[in-house]
């Protein structure tokens, strides 16, 4: 049976057109598909008020105008599915927005008791956050690795930045707010049509639990307009990317440990995550450490931090780590910003090296060199020589270190942002600077630099230039200058020697 196509025209004169059937439903909502699954139409389920319905025509209107038809407006629509319009059909109100792009649909692999498919369903974050769901219910092509987890946290904290940039907060952050699809890099935030205005529209919705901020869930239980009622904001937000970044890439939650609050569960979960909540690697706190008895051994070693420590994210992510969930946990205005979170992603790739077993699932692992390099994944060494690139640039008549550093594997490529500290990889980067300017390669035992695009780069030693096309050997200590520009930096070698603890 064909189902009825309705036609509406949208609040921005738009024709709009649905099948008669729901094909998902949430809290709030009812969704339906166009007849070219182009867009979706999700009609509220309760009629919005006077409030609601201003803030949504401002979500579809001025802040979707102001972020998608500014500067690198192509950019961000890949990151949000964001609503384009709104309609009204038999006394109820909903939204347009466009359909989840293919690669948000598992195209693999069902549960091992067949009861409930996970082919055709969107990747929600919630399957790759644990261990259980990842190794039990996920197909191995589905997964990816965890340099591609780094690099979808960066995309996520990059979105949020030019989120709360536009003032915004989106109130639910969370597994079920964020598809991921792995093995393509791509992230998108759903479920933007209940954002945050400060001061002008407030949240609908006080979070998901395992992502609502801990002043939120100690104040839940008084009136919404009490003045001592924390409200979702950007400052809750924080917190929520902070979960979501510390549980992609070690597949537990950062606060849930083995401390029992109360024996009422409900009393011991608001305690637990809100008044009470303690980081369960906290260096000075013991009491809600993870207990590793009874784990299966897919949850090895995800969910024993004495084995696999956040430490092992490297120490970028390790300094902000601990502002969310030690210093800014109970204290909102320590937790850092996306756009330091950003910064820091960006940096902690830099210190990414691929695993010498083949077998390893995870593939990559971040070598800081405060420690041999070895996989903590599989506990694979690294054997052999491995060059690491301090950056410095020039400031005042001295060059003084920039704290980035580049852990060199063979093929890996050098961009503009490497060589010029005025340079951020991010959206606004021009095609110019996207292409890489040199690349790495080992042979027969020895390590070289390929120059393809710095005209001016030599050896600061003894001003012999580094003309483009040619190779320079990497050796302990030898300096290369990329330029004498503001902002160009200075290249400094080492050579570590890989091997057992």
């Amino acid at each position: 049976m064909t189902d009825a196509i309705t036609t509406l025209t949208a609040a921005n004169g738009e024709t709009i057109k649905f099948r008669d059937r729901i094909i998902a439903s949430g809290g709030m909502k009812d969704v339906y598909a166009s007849p070219e699954r182009d867009y979706v139409v999700a009609f509220y389920r309760k009629a919005p008020d006077v409030h609601a319905i201003e803030r949504l025509d401002m979500i579809t209107g001025p802040y979707r105008e102001r972020i998608f038809e500014g500067e690198a407006g192509d950019y961000w629509k890949q990151l949000f599915c964001w609503p384009t319009t709104t309609v009204q059909h038999g006394g109820r109100i909903g939204v347009v927005a466009p359909f989840y792009h293919d690669h948000f649909f598992f195209k693999h692999g069902s549960f091992n008791n067949d009861m409930l498919k996970i082919r055709g369903k969107d990747k929600q974050g919630k399957w790759f956050a644990s261990p259980h769901h990842q190794f039990k219910f996920l197909d191995a092509r589905e997964r990816g690795n965890w340099l591609g987890y780094l690099q979808l946290c960066l995309k996520l904290a990059r979105a949020l930045r030019r989120l709360h940039a536009a003032g915004l907060a989106h109130s639910d952050l969370s597994y079920k707010n964020v598809l991921l699809a792995p093995t393509s890099g791509r992230v998108c935030i759903i479920d933007v049509d209940g954002l945050v205005v400060p001061a002008r529209f407030p949240p609908e919705v006080v979070g998901t639990p395992d992502f609502i901020a801990p002043e939120v869930v100690m104040s839940s239980c008084l009136p919404r307009d009490d003045p001592r009622r924390v409200l979702p904001s950007i400052s809750t937000d924080s917190h929520a990317l902070a979960v979501m970044i510390y549980s992609l890439l070690l597949l537990r939650h950062p606060l849930r440990g083995k401390k029992i609050h109360a024996k009422d569960p409900v009393e011991d979960e608001r305690l637990a995550m809100g008044e009470k909540a303690v980081f369960i690697e906290h260096p000075a706190d013991s009491s809600n450490r993870l207990s590793v008895n009874g784990a299966r051994p897919t949850e090895l070693p995800w969910v024993d931090p004495d084995s696999l420590p956040y430490t092992a994210t490297g120490p970028y992510l390790k300094v902000l780590f601990d502002r969310a969930f030690i210093d800014g946990l109970h204290n909102p205005a320590m937790r850092p910003s996306a756009d330091e979170w950003e910064s820091a992603l960006v940096r902690t790739v830099d210190l990414i090296q691929p695993c010498h077993n083949s077998a390893c699932e995870q593939g990559w692992f971040v070598f800081d060199n405060a420690t041999p390099p070895r996989c903590p994944f599989c506990g694979t060494h690294y054997t052999g020589q491995l060059p690491i690139i301090n950056l410095y640039s020039k400031r005042g008549e001295k060059y003084r270190p920039d704290n980035h550093r580049l852990m060199v594997y063979s093929n890996l490529s050098l961009f503009p942002w490497h060589i010029d500290r005025t340079i951020t990889p991010n959206e606004r980067l021009p095609a110019a600077h996207r292409r890489r300017v040199g690349y790495f390669v080992q042979h027969q035992g020895r390590w070289f630099l390929v120059n393809e695009g710095m005209p001016e780069l030599k050896n600061a030693d003894t001003d012999a230039p580094c003309p483009v096309g040619a190779r320079v050997e990497l050796r302990a200590n030898l300096k290369l200058l990329a330029g004498t520009r503001p902002g160009q930096r200075l290249l400094l070698l080492q050579m570590v020697e890989g091997g057992s603890d």
